[in-house]
């Protein structure tokens, strides 16, 4: 049983990654198109690809993050549910995270606390996900 939300788990954890990779690509995309200054195309892709890259990296904590909870979770007998609807949720938090911060500056508060707010963010939402005692590991 253990093994089974131990797979949900990182089935899970790499739903969760793909969400939050698209939803920090999505505000890359805005950021490098709307608010970055391009005078030429390789200073565009540059720009673009360094967003990309720190969206996806951002996007693997999270999954790891999302992972270590999972398996807490199955070290003590407990399973996720509605894990498609966890990972949205995840996706829908980046991006309205990520918005706010380029929006808004002023909320910007440096790379470690940021980390952490991503970190303490996917950590609850997964653990919102947690199945009722008695009740097995679901994929949806």
């Amino acid at each position: 049983m253990t093994s089974q939300r131990l797979r949900v788990g990182a089935y899970y954890a790499i739903w969760a990654a793909v969400c939050a990779s698209l939803a920090g690509i999505l505000v890359a995309v805005v950021h490098t198109v709307c608010f970055s200054a391009n005078p030429d195309a390789a200073t565009f892709l540059r720009t673009l690809g360094g967003d990309i890259a720190t969206a996806l990296a951002l996007a693997a904590g999270q999954g790891a993050v999302a992972f270590a909870v999972a398996a807490l979770l199955a070290a003590i007998g407990r399973g996720l549910r509605t894990t498609v609807l966890l990972g949205l949720v995840i996706a829908l938090f980046d991006l309205g995270m990520y918005l706010l911060q380029m929006t808004v500056p002023a909320t910007e508060l440096g790379w470690g606390p940021d980390l952490a707010v991503l970190a303490a963010a996917t950590a609850l939402i997964t653990a919102a996900g947690v199945a009722p005692a008695g009740v097995t590991a679901s994929g949806g």
